[in-house]
This record gives C-alpha cells, structure tokens and sequence, in this order.
C-alpha cells in the first residue's frame, strides 16, 4: 500500500529500502506509446570511447532507452499553432517531454514546461505571445520573465535550463545586440538579442524531491558504484596500488592526473567567459 503526498510517492516500511524511499507519481502524465517517427534506438557506451578505454568513470549496465527527437530549436513552424497532445516520460532527461501536433500536420516533441497541459496551444517565433510554453527571441520576451531552454549561438538550438525545474531570468537589456540572462546557477551573461528561448519553468520540480531508497535503482539508470582512487591499481588511477592501504604519496588527483581539491578548472582564455557580466563565485563586498 503507498501514500500520496502532493507529486511524491511515500511507501510503508516492509523492506528497509522501502522506508525512505520517495518516488515520483506519474498518474498526471499522459500514458500513451513514444512518437514512432521521432524515436530510435540508443546505443549503450558503458563509458567507453571508440577504443574500447574507460573515459566515463562508474557507468554501465542500466535499462534499455529508446531516445525522443527533441526540437530544441523550435524554428520550423513560426507562427504556426501547435497543439500539446500529451505530457510523457522520457527515459533520458530529467524533465517531461510533450508531445505537439502543429495544425500543417508535423509532429515533434519539446521540452515540457511546468504547468503546461493536454489540449494547451503553443507557438514559436517573433510574434509569439509572451505566454508559457511560447517560444521567442530574447529582444520580445518582457525583462524579468522566467525562461528556459536558452540558445547560446543564434540557431543553434536551446542549450542552457534544460533540466527538471530550472530556469533562467531575462535581467534586462545591455546594449542594441546583447540581453542580460541570469543563469540557474546566479551567474549573469550576456546573449545576443536574436537568440531564442521558452517561457516558463522547465516541468517536474519534484525531481530534487526524489529518494532512490536502495542502490539497486541507480544500477537500474546505468550507474555503477564509486570506489576510491588508493582502492584501484596503478594502471587505473595515479593513487592507485602500493602494500596495505597507501595514502597516494601525491597531491589528490583524478584518474585523469588532474587536481582534485579545489583549484580553478576554468580555462581563462576560453571565449565564453567574455560573455559572463557577473560570474557566479563573486567574493562578497567586505564592510
């Protein structure tokens, strides 16, 4: 027998996983078969390259995935109304997918935002309405709206505030080409005016919510347990080997060689971070 509190599911303790275990209900989403046109077959990696070499760290195994076609770019059919036919699960993102018909007949699958329902009606492009589930240009969304699914190159389709319940805010304008977005992450950048993004809040905020309750589960999405360094052989990481349980003698490192504890990663000639107006780690002003 489980209990229902709100998007969560809690369960009576009759194993010790079940106890703490906290799981999503997907009674509201739609239970209908994935789009056959904008599905196909996904390939497992364990996290290996083209050489057969680990270069993804603790991944394998876990469910069989069908991947959904996602329009991310949401620039083929502007000014024409589309209608949401369903809200669905999708296996490989974090957030819910739904399902659009557009009134020429063409079917795809966008990303779900939070409070979009079956039956709603959303369109894309410069005349858009400023509504949730529209998709715009940055110089016609309002200043302080919530959006995701931003496009960082014109065109090139939304990369930013993609996940289960994360958004971004449209702080204002910084000139007569570039927008001020500010990130999930409270860093400010700025983004040319042309470049495209949704409006609302990406769907499924309970996901943060979510207690697996037992490892099995995340064997089940594909991860595989994580186990230190000084635990491995010297051929599998630089803290590896030695009689007995060795310290490392170095520095802590990944399996990479590379510093673990705390130095900056960011690459200071990358030309993103011309971009950044406000960097997400800025020290605060002593009184």
């Amino acid at each position: 027998m489980k209990v229902r509190d709100m998007a969560i599911k809690k369960f009576q303790p009759r194993t010790p996983s079940l106890r703490h275990t906290r799981l999503l209900d997907y009674s509201e989403l739609s239970d209908v078969a994935p789009l056959k046109s904008k599905t196909k077959g996904k390939h497992s990696t364990g996290g290996r390259n083209n050489r057969g070499r680990i270069t993804a760290h603790y991944r394998g195994g876990g469910h069989k995935r069908r991947y959904r076609e996602i329009d991310f770019k949401r620039a083929k059919f502007d000014g024409v109304p589309a209608t949401v036919k369903s809200i669905e699960y999708d296996p490989n993102r974090t957030c819910f997918v739904a399902q659009v018909w557009y009134a020429n007949g063409a079917k795809e699958y966008i990303l779900a935002p939070h409070g979009l329902k079956e039956g709603d009606v959303v369109t894309s492009g410069p005349d858009a309405e400023p509504r949730v589930g529209n998709c715009l240009p940055l110089d016609k969304i309002p200043q302080g709206l919530t959006i995701h699914n931003v496009e960082l190159q014109p065109g090139k389709g939304g990369q930013i505030a993609r996940g289960a319940g994360a958004q971004c805010v449209l702080s204002g304008r910084v000139d007569d080409t570039w927008m001020a977005v500010q990130l999930p992450s409270g860093e400010i950048r700025r983004v040319h005016k042309t470049c495209r993004a949704t409006i609302g809040q990406v769907s499924n905020l309970d996901h943060m919510n979510i207690a697996i309750g037992k490892a099995g589960r995340n064997r089940w999405l594909g991860r595989k347990p994580h186990n230190r360094g000084t635990s491995k052989n010297p051929v599998d990481h630089p803290h590896g080997g030695g009689n007995d349980r060795g310290g490392g003698g170095r520095q802590p490192v990944d399996a990479h060689g590379n510093l673990a504890k705390g130095p900056k990663t960011r690459r200071p000639k990358n030309p993103s971070n011309k971009m950044i107006i406000r960097k997400r780690r800025r020290k605060a002003k002593s009184k």
